[in-house]
């Protein structure tokens, strides 16, 4: 077997590239997915079909590592026992299990990259791709895409829950300014969020990219099928293995796209022999490029999450959304502007638990509402690192939270704000009081540091593992069209090529990314 192209992982960048790359009907294109594919759309799970409701308990398509355990575990810090990362393994990679915040981020994260040697990454350079992509239901003009196989649209007022109402108007009587469109590049403050979700259907990149085209004779799909490793004839990929239900095959290849996310794409450039040179020779793997970069960077938006107990008769219908809003503001002192970021949580299940995303379906029996305290741009990063050069073993996260004094100053202060919308009188009529963090800890910045501290997660955004930038830069693991220093025919394409994690929810941007670099691809720039 011989493709044109191969594409690992079929999330939010890989199912776009599948999809636009195949559009050319002389090219041959192979999507390899870990997880199950549904041929229809009656096929589809209701776990994955709709984006929030009593049916999105979905666990079974979260990656499993060695021992079958449904996620990956990292470290947060040295405060914490190992935290539970899930990442999606199906049709759609993480884009069939999100949330479904559809933020576009900073005009300035994007201004960024491009100050970083990466010119054609600029805000300006983006904003046609997002709009390529996105078929905004609420909004025209100027910012906004009305065309695109992504529907985004916000929840009207009176379908939102008690609680979004609530925070709604404590955040405004509190000084935040109110925001209706959270996409558009001047807005700050508390309003309803995008969402790609239209009548519960989660419209991920399976569903609204790969779904419409498989029928493509030029589009061939491997799911259940995990790919072992890149292989080189001298610095030139030709070749993939992958494991499949049959066995071991090996699959050649004209250009290989690494799209497996930001854990799975940088673990197969190091296990292909592409990264930190000295850590691959330990572990006996033969090295083919020694970049420092892979695997360092990692960054994400660290969260803590506070829980009120509700009123007895308080109600939460789980066919609503769990949370309609949200509240994008500056940190006190910080130069970064809607660095923080403010949602309420609907339902969760008890203290320091977000039953959001993990998909709880129980009765709201002693039920909680909470708040989500999150970092939209952290100062801190971590590192991924191999632990063995076994495929099946998960390499090592260490997210290294809080690291930063300013992080941790700035999350202290985010977790104040949202006891102070909990004092509101909006939120006495729906809770009796504050459950986690407890009264005394609040009171004393010491131990409300250690709280902090103790709690601090994942919002499930890690990127940066494989950064984008110039051969010169010594952590620098791509070139900006997504092209891996130092070798030729592959290229990763998903979050990890991001510099920063950007100041919003990183599926959208992750679709853009490969929306824009489809298009170099397409148009002759940049191949390999």
């Amino acid at each position: 077997m011989h493709y044109d192209f191969i594409i690992v992982g079929s999330g939010s960048a890989g199912g776009i590239l599948a999809a636009r790359l195949s559009e050319d009907q002389s090219i041959s294109v192979l999507l390899i997915e870990a997880g199950p594919i549904h041929m229809s759309y009656p096929d589809m799970p209701d776990a994955v079909k709709y984006g929030y409701g009593p049916e999105r308990a979905y666990g079974e398509y979260f990656y499993k590592n060695s021992g079958d355990a449904r996620m990956f575990v990292a470290r947060a810090n040295d405060l914490q026992p190992p935290m539970l990362v899930p990442r999606g393994t199906t049709l759609g990679g993480s884009s069939s299990v999100n949330a479904q915040i559809f933020l576009r981020g900073e005009p300035d994260d994007y201004d960024m990259w491009a100050s970083a040697g990466n010119d054609l990454w600029s805000f300006d350079q983006c904003l046609p791709y997002f709009k390529k992509l996105e078929n905004d239901l609420d909004y025209a003009g100027y910012w906004h895409g009305n065309a695109g196989p992504i529907k985004c649209v916000r929840h009207p007022r009176h379908e939102w829950n008690k609680d979004d109402e609530a925070f709604y108007n404590s955040c405004k009587k509190i000084g935040f300014s109110e925001v209706s469109d959270h996409n558009n590049p001047e807005s700050t403050g508390v309003g309803p969020l995008p969402f790609n979700t239209v009548n519960r259907i989660r419209q991920s990149t399976w569903l609204n990219y790969v779904r419409p085209v498989i029928q493509r004779k030029n589009l061939t799909v491997i799911p259940n099928a995990g790919v072992k490793s890149v292989k080189f004839s001298g610095t030139k990929a030709d070749s993939v293995l992958v494991s499949t239900p049959n066995g071991i095959e090996e699959i050649l290849g004209g250009e290989f796209i690494l799209s497996a996310g930001a854990i799975s794409s940088p673990q197969i450039l190091m296990l292909s022999g592409i990264g930190p040179a000295l850590e691959l020779e330990k572990l006996g793997i033969k090295v083919v490029q020694n970049l420092q970069g892979v695997g360092q960077n990692l960054r994400d938006h660290p969260q803590v999450n506070l829980s009120w107990r509700a009123q007895s008769d308080y109600k939460f219908d789980q066919k609503n959304r769990s949370f309609n809003v949200g509240l994008r503001y500056t940190a006190t002192g910080s130069n970064l502007r809607n660095d923080m970021f403010i949602q309420p949580l609907s339902y969760s299940n008890g203290p320091g638990k977000n039953s959001v995303f993990l998909g709880d379906t129980s009765t709201g029996v002693d039920s909680f509402l909470g708040m989500a305290a999150i970092i939209y741009l952290a100062k801190g990063s971590g590192s991924l690192k191999l632990r063995t050069g076994d495929c099946s073993v998960q390499p090592f996260l260490d997210y290294n939270y809080l690291s930063e004094q300013e992080d941790l100053t700035r999350l202290m202060e985010s977790v104040k704000i949202c006891i102070a919308i909990g004092e509101s009188s909006e939120y006495k009529t729906i809770v009796t009081g504050l459950a986690d963090p407890e009264l005394d800890v609040i009171e004393s910045d010491n131990k409300l540091a250690l709280w902090v501290k103790q709690n601090v997660k994942t919002s499930h955004h890690i990127s940066g593992t494989c950064k984008m930038g110039l051969s010169s830069d010594y952590f620098a693991v791509v070139n900006q069209f997504g092209q891996v220093h130092g070798v030729s025919n592959l290229r990763v394409v998903d979050a990890s090529i991001m510099n920063d994690c950007v100041r919003a929810n990183t599926n959208l941007p992750t679709m853009m990314i490969a929306e824009r670099i489809a298009d170099l691809i397409v148009n002759g720039s940049g191949h390999c």
